[in-house]
């Protein structure tokens, strides 16, 4: 007999609207234990210094992680000129200034540069691993980082305010993988000023925005009285939102539970002419598995198991 799960099988994702300084590593431990949830998971990391969208998932919502990771992100960040740090934050150490300030035409024409496909090298403070090892790790220990330049996406990238000389708002929506401190340094450099980031908020992460976004005090804040339980469950999104691009199919109660044992399903023709690649299988309006239909069935690949 398998040994049984703390907590209670809860499954879903709840969208958290992280505050500063509180890691993302934390924010899904304390959403977890508000929700006594058997576990828990985040759909890309937040760094403490950035506020905004953290969308948490718990129970058999963990399945469907990679979908939101896979997603586009919206930022809306503010650059300080004139200063480049370590870190290409406002925690870092300065490590070259500027007398330089751009104008906002030299702005909107260095943008030009950052839309679109291009070479990103990662910040030397970031998760990125070197020879198995985190280079935030290498760099705090005083080791030389060498990092390699990623292909990331800039869907659209505007320039939204300019409070004043130092400093300029943007948002960009952006392919996963993207690091914006690196946009603000890179940035930076083209215009001959330097940079960093001194604000960064995410303000959507694929079909999860603001809208949908509670804030991690609130639910932290709330007990498990019946009134807080049923508000906790208000704010719990169905598992199946991570994938609402993939067509969803209903299943009868006999192909559920052949899903559910890994079992593939002819489709015997009804649906097959509608059918390719991935299909979400549907029972009674519930998730029953993320399959793929290939030569007349569905093959499940993720199954989740739900009470």
């Amino acid at each position: 007999m398998g040994r049984r799960k703390k907590g209670d099988p809860v499954s879903g994702w709840v969208i958290v609207d992280k505050p500063l300084g509180v890691t993302s590593t934390d924010t899904v431990s304390r959403v977890r234990r508000a929700y006594n949830a058997q576990k828990g998971g985040h759909a890309g990391t937040l760094d403490p210094l950035a506020t905004g969208i953290l969308a948490v998932a718990l129970g058999e919502a963990t399945k469907t992680v990679p979908f939101i990771m896979d997603a586009t992100k919206t930022y809306r960040f503010t650059v300080r000129f004139g200063i480049a740090t370590d870190t290409d934050d406002r925690e870092g150490v300065p490590i070259a200034t500027s007398e330089l300030r751009p104008s906002d035409h030299e702005i909107e024409a260095a943008l030009t540069c950052f839309t679109g496909e291009i070479d990103q090298l990662p910040p030397r403070f970031s998760a990125v691993r070197v020879a198995g090892e985190r280079a935030y790790d290498l760099a705090r220990a005083g080791e030389d980082v060498t990092l390699t330049p990623r292909r990331v996406t800039i869907h659209e990238a505007r320039l939204v305010g300019r409070p004043d000389a130092d400093h300029a708002e943007f948002e960009i929506l952006c392919s996963k993988g993207t690091y914006v401190r690196s946009i603000a340094r890179d940035m930076g450099e083209m215009l001959g000023c330097r940079g960093h980031i001194a604000v960064l908020r995410r303000t959507r992460v694929g079909p999860f925005g603001e809208a949908e976004a509670i804030p991690l005090d609130k639910i932290w804040s709330l007990g498990h009285s019946a009134a807080d339980t049923e508000t906790l469950s208000a704010y719990l999104c169905p598992l199946e939102t991570a994938l609402d691009d993939i067509p969803a199919l209903a299943v009868s109660e006999q192909e559920a539970a052949r899903l559910r044992q890994g079992q593939a399903v002819m489709m015997r023709g009804r649906d097959a002419p509608i059918l390719s690649g991935s299909v979400l299988a549907m029972h009674r309006g519930n998730p029953v598995a993320l399959t793929e239909y290939e030569r007349g069935e569905l093959k499940p690949v993720r199954v989740f198991q739900l009470p």
